[in-house]
């Protein structure tokens, strides 16, 4: 997969991005921060590991910084322009312990500020983690782009995602079809790069694995601006000095 690829086919992968320095820096701040249990830990293993957790701006500063390395600000303004930030950060794993699958779905809900707000871009209001949350209108799921960090090696014994080429056009695209399903697998400090409407999902673990299969799934939006008053919960622009993490 190449860059070229995330236009035609709504993602790419983004090959040794995050050096390995800052895959275990990240993998130690997490395993600190959710030994302490808290509303953005959502969903804990029978052996204590955290397999979800949302509001990760707000509980690791550090995933504001993590992408701000010289190539992937670069690679975010070339894909949502100058005007781009951070607006939701959560974290997912597939412990040994713990497995799970996801259905096929396309990631349509955004979190806001206030979800009371009437709107015919916005529907659907919930909470969750005590965050508001919408369902966007395509036009505002096309000027976002996700970014998922891996931290483990993925292969098929780890429940690798599964995408569906083309199919992140609209929130009704079916793209090439079941029968084009790709499995991304990925080195530890790849990052795969794709779009929310892509349809994706992913299988459970091969029984007796001891492999985790954690990310932290980050996604941006172009602009800090939403249509009829709506705001970001949070919207995080990148620093005038890149980090360390290629």
């Amino acid at each position: 997969m190449d860059v070229q690829n995330l236009q035609r086919d709504g993602f790419c992968l983004l090959k040794q991005t995050v050096t390995k320095e800052v895959v275990e820096r990240m993998l130690d701040i997490c395993r600190a921060t959710f030994d302490i249990d808290s509303e953005d830990v959502r969903a804990r293993s029978s052996r204590g590991h955290v397999y979800a957790a949302r509001n990760l701006i707000a509980s690791i500063p550090e995933v504001t910084r993590v992408w701000q390395c010289e190539s992937l600000v670069a690679f975010l303004r070339e894909h949502l322009g100058e005007s781009f930030g951070l607006v939701r950060a959560l974290f997912f794993d597939k412990p040994p312990d713990r497995t799970w699958a996801l259905a096929w779905h396309k990631d349509t809900a955004i979190a806001v500020k206030d979800n009371s707000i009437v709107s015919e871009s916005f529907s659907r209001p919930t909470t969750k983690a005590g965050v508001p949350h919408v369902i966007a209108c395509d036009e505002v799921l096309k000027q976002m782009l996700t970014l998922r960090i891996h931290l483990d090696e993925v292969t098929d014994e780890n429940g690798p995602l599964r995408v569906i080429p083309g199919s992140h056009v609209s929130s009704t695209s079916e793209g090439d079809g079941l029968n084009a399903t790709v499995s991304v697998h990925a080195q530890a400090g790849d990052v795969l790069a794709m779009r929310p409407l892509i349809s994706h999902s992913s299988g459970v673990s091969r029984p007796n694995t001891q492999r985790h299969r954690r990310i932290l799934h980050l996604e941006f939006a172009s602009s800090p601006i939403l249509p009829d008053a709506m705001t970001w919960h949070d919207f995080v622009p990148p620093s005038a000095v890149p980090n360390d993490a290629a």
